[in-house]
C-alpha cells in the first residue's frame, strides 16, 4: 500500500507573522532580518521577492534592491508561539508529524482516511484550519514519499496544493530541472550540466556507475531520487545535532576585549538553551566571519560533556586565539555545542564546604566564571536560569557584560 505523505510549509512565515500582528503591513514588501545593514534576510514577503529579495541575502543588498521595503528585526519568541499553534493543528490530523524547522513539516496520513479523508482532503482541511485559526497560509504537497511531497509543495507556492497520485511520480519528476533534486546545489548542478544532465529525466537515464564515478556515494543517492525512490519514514522525534547562537554586529569588532564580552554573552545563551533542553555536549565550535566575509571555524572536543556557560566560554576564547580576530576586523561571531547527549542528574553528595565564587586567573587573564565543584556549578547555573525565567534575560547578567549601549574599546 503506498504511503500518503504531506509536506506543509508556511508561506513567508516570519514576514507573514509580522503582517498578522500589524495589518498595515499587508501587501507591502516586508523584509525580516534586522533594521541595520549588517544582518542577512531571514524572510521576505512575496511582495519583497518581486524585487529580487530572498532569504540569506545580505540586508545591505536587499536595501539596494528594495529601498522602500519595511525592514524588521527577528522576533523569534513570537514566531515560536505561532509555530506551536500551527503544529498543534497538524497533530489533530495525525500523530506522525516530523518538524523540519519552525515553519515546515512532514506528515504521514497513511491509514487516516476515516479521520481525515484522502491525502488531498487532509491537506485541504489542514490549510483551512490553519488559515481560520491563525490567519496564516500553508502551501502543501501530497505524494507517496517525502522527496516528491517536498518538490510538490515548493511548486505550489504561495497558497498551493499540489498532489502527485501514486503511479504518476515519474511523469511528475521527469520534466523538472535537475536542481530540484535534494543535494543538487549550484556546484553539483554545474557538474551535471557538463555531463549533459539538465533534467531529472536526463539524470534517470544516466548509468549508476557514471554518477558514482562523478559524485561518489552521493551518485547512488541521485540515481535513486531520479526514479522517485525515497523510503525514509516520517520521524516524530528528530535528534538535535547542535545548539548555537551567532551575532552579526552593527560595526566590525576590532578589539579582543569587545570580542571577549560578545563571546561571554553568546556562550551563556548557548548554555542556557542546553540546560533548558536537558542536553550537554562535548564539542565546542567557534565561528568567525571577517569584515571581507571570509569565514573560518575552529572546534575543540572535551573529555566530558558540558552545559556550563563558563566552560563553553573558555573553549571559545582558546579557539579565538587560533584565528586572525583582532588582526582582522570581525563582523560575526558564533558559538555552538555539538556531540550532544541527554544531561544526567546533578552530582549529589559532594562535599559542601564553602568555596570562593571565582577561581584563579585563566589563560585570558580573567577570573574563572564558575566554581570548580560540579555540584555547586550545576546549582548556580540552575539558580541563574530560574531568575531569568522570572525576571527575563536581563534579570541577572555576568558583571563583565557591558550595557547594550557601551561602545567597544581597546583591550585592557
Amino acid at each position: 500500500m503506498p504511503r500518503s505523505i504531506l509536506h506543509l510549509d508556511l508561506d513567508a512565515f516570519y514576514a507573514a507573522v509580522e503582517a498578522l500582528d500589524r495589518p498595515e503591513l499587508r501587501e507591502k514588501p516586508v523584509i525580516v532580518g534586522g533594521s541595520s545593514n549588517r544582518g542577512v534576510v531571514a524572510a521576505a514577503s512575496y511582495e519583497a521577492r518581486r524585487f529580487g529579495v530572498h532569504s540569506a541575502m545580505p540586508i545591505a543588498r536587499a536595501r539596494r534592491l528594495c529601498p522602500n521595503g519595511v525592514y524588521l528585526p527577528v522576533r523569534m519568541p513570537r514566531y515560536a508561539e505561532i509555530s506551536a499553534r500551527v503544529f498543534a493543528i497538524y497533530g489533530r490530523f495525525t500523530p506522525l508529524v516530523e518538524p523540519l524547522s519552525i515553519d515546515e513539516a512532514f506528515l504521514d496520513v497513511t491509514g487516516c482516511e476515516r479521520l481525515s479523508g484522502t491525502a488531498e482532503e487532509a491537506a485541504r482541511r489542514i490549510k483551512e484550519a490553519v488559515r481560520a485559526e491563525t490567519g496564516l497560509i500553508v502551501s502543501a504537497g501530497a505524494a507517496s514519499n517525502k522527496f516528491i511531497a517536498k518538490i510538490a509543495s515548493d511548486m505550489g507556492k504561495p497558497d498551493g496544493l499540489v498532489v502527485v497520485p501514486p503511479g504518476e511520480e515519474q511523469a511528475f519528476l521527469d520534466p523538472l530541472p535537475v536542481g530540484k533534486v535534494w543535494g543538487v546545489g549550484k556546484v553539483a548542478e554545474g557538474e551535471l550540466a557538463r555531463l549533459g544532465i539538465r533534467t531529472i529525466r536526463d539524470l534517470r537515464r544516466t548509468a549508476r556507475e557514471m554518477l558514482v564515478r562523478a559524485f561518489g556515494e552521493h551518485g547512488d543517492h541521485l540515481f535513486s531520487l531520479a526514479r522517485g525512490i525515497d523510503d525514509r519514514p516520517v520521524e516524530t522525534e528528530r535528534e538535535t545535532k547542535s545548539i548555537g547562537h551567532e551575532e552579526t554586529f552593527e560595526r566590525d569588532l576590532r578589539y579582543r576585549e569587545t570580542m571577549r564580552r560578545e563571546l561571554l554573552a553568546l556562550s551563556g545563551r548557548v548554555a542556557e538553551r542546553l540546560r533548558r533542553e536537558a542536553l550537554r555536549g562535548k564539542t565546542v565550535t567557534l565561528k568567525v566571519k571577517y569584515s571581507d566575509f571570509v569565514q573560518v571555524t575552529r572546534a575543540i572536543t572535551l573529555a566530558d560533556p558540558t552545559d556550563d556557560g563558563g566552560t563553553v566560554y573558555r573553549c571559545a576564547m582558546d579557539l579565538l586565539s587560533e584565528t586572525e580576530a583582532g588582526a582582522r576586523p570581525v563582523r560575526l561571531l558564533g558559538v555552538s555545542v555539538s556531540r550532544l547527549e541527554e544531561a544526567k542528574e546533578p552530582v549529589q553528595g559532594m562535599r559542601m564546604a564553602q568555596m570562593p565564587l571565582f577561581g584563579g586567573p585563566g589563560k585570558w587573564g580573567r577570573a574563572a566564571l564558575l566554581p570548580p565543584d560540579p555540584a555547586k556549578k550545576d546549582a548556580l547555573n540552575r539558580a541563574v536560569d530560574r531568575i531569568r525565567e522570572k525576571f527575563g534575560p536581563k534579570g541577572i547578567v555576568p558583571g563583565a557584560l557591558p550595557d547594550a549601549g557601551e561602545p567597544e574599546g581597546p583591550d585592557r
